[in-house]
């Protein structure tokens, strides 16, 4: 029994993959899997720019779809990205000429007085501003007692980490990106020893991928196997 077809015609056994591959998975607001985990902060980006609050934070994990969602509010919006440092102006400037994304805020850091003043900006010129992180906003590492206070006021609506099934709704889907069409018994496989992150469901489908065209064979529970032992993901207990 074949574990997954391969739909495209163009792909024969032993080719062999160039060194650099790479593949653009659909993004848009008609391939998000709504699941409950992530209802809230669907909700919130549908709902601009009627928001609760003109700053509004996603929070979540690497890998629960938070910068799925800020592109597609940043489409939406026709946000700018900025990244509020010191010693600039442009994203103070930005904000005041309409809405912003500013994304990962706790991995790439910020300057307090510069994000202060990009908040005032977007209050006072009725913008908004979507932000996201992994860490709620009170636990990044705020010294102004203004922003902090600012950043109380903001809307935060969390993500949670992805369930068995958004995780093989979301492997489903990434292979039917590929043209690919994987067996359901292939996927649970896969999830019960994966890590829970969409993150890792994309790295494992990119990789069976390769891996299956460069071998020139199909992509079967054994291959699977591998590609989780070389990822580091153990075999569940009995």
């Amino acid at each position: 029994m074949n574990d997954v077809k391969n739909a495209d015609p163009k792909r024969k056994a032993g080719e062999q993959l160039p060194l650099v591959f790479s593949h653009d998975a659909a993004s848009g607001r008609d391939d998000l899997l709504i699941s409950e985990r992530l209802a809230a902060a669907v909700s919130i980006v549908d709902a601009w720019p009627a928001w609760p609050s003109p700053v509004v934070v996603l929070a979540g994990p690497v890998g629960s779809g938070k910068s799925h969602l800020a592109r597609i509010w940043r489409d939406l919006s026709g946000a700018v990205d900025i990244h509020p440092k010191l010693g600039s102006d442009a994203a103070v400037a930005a904000a005041a000429a309409g809405p912003v994304l500013f994304e990962d805020a706790d991995r790439l850091g910020f300057d307090d007085n510069a994000l202060f003043h990009v908040i005032n900006s977007v209050r006072e010129n009725g913008t908004s501003l979507l932000i996201t992180s992994r860490l709620w906003p009170m636990s990044w590492p705020v010294s102004l007692p203004d922003l902090r206070s600012r950043l109380k006021a903001a809307t935060v609506v969390e993500i949670g980490e992805p369930d068995e099934a958004l995780l093989s709704q979301v492997i489903v889907k990434l292979f039917a990106d590929r043209q690919l069409y994987i067996d359901d018994k292939l996927v649970l496989y896969i999830v019960n020893r994966m890590e829970r992150s969409l993150n890792a469901a994309q790295t494992i489908v990119e990789r069976l991928d390769r891996l299956a065209l460069s071998r020139g064979t199909k992509i079967t529970r054994s291959l699977a196997a591998e590609v989780l032992n070389e990822l580091g993901n153990s075999e569940p207990a009995d």
